[in-house]
């Protein structure tokens, strides 16, 4: 009977997952929250310790935002706009993170960890430049540029697993809390 049985489509929906068909760019691959469930924990353990650490949840979010926007990543993208909008993020600059060199909107600070977050989200063939790197450490200590590169480790690794099995923006929306958002 498979997910065209119209009880197991509606669990399947309920679930954040439908089966995968190939034709429907709308639908996941798998579920790998399911499939691995102990790596996923550990992704997510990794995520709540950089909320505790000095980097602040605005930067946070900006970066998380233009990562997932750099890597195409939809179920992403859609989740960092409304975690940043329950944080109380402006809508204007959520809309110029893309365009942040551009954008009046950013302190220089925001401005190094975005810049921070391109360069290691495309690595350079010869790496991260230099003149990165010394702009970025007149805004963060050590410690914090520490941090912020695993928060660009974490969502690159967030991006590609949620990319590669296409998860639904919104798919998730009640489990993580997004509905607060009111962006439904």
């Amino acid at each position: 009977m498979g997910l065209t049985h119209p009880v197991r489509r509606t669990k399947a929906r309920q679930a954040g997952f439908l089966a995968y068909r190939p034709e429907d760019p709308l639908s996941q691959r798998i579920n790998y929250i399911q499939q691995s469930p102990e790596l996923f924990k550990k992704l997510v353990e990794l995520n709540m310790l950089l909320k505790k650490g000095p980097i602040e949840e605005s930067i946070l979010d900006l970066v998380s935002l233009r990562a997932s926007q750099i890597n195409g990543c939809g179920f992403c993208v859609d989740m960092h706009v409304k975690e940043a909008r329950i944080h109380d993020e402006r809508e204007l600059r959520l809309h110029h993170v893309a365009i942040w060199r551009e954008s009046t909107l950013f302190s220089p600070r925001e401005r190094a960890a975005l810049a921070w977050t391109e360069a290691l989200t495309r690595l350079p063939e010869h790496g991260v430049p230099d003149d990165v790197y010394d702009r970025v450490r007149t805004q963060l200590s050590e410690k914090e540029l520490s941090d912020l590169t695993f928060a660009v480790m974490a969502i690159n690794a967030w991006n590609r697993v949620n990319v590669a099995f296409r998860t639904v923006p919104g798919s998730q929306d009640r489990a993580f809390g997004l509905d607060k958002a009111g962006l439904a």
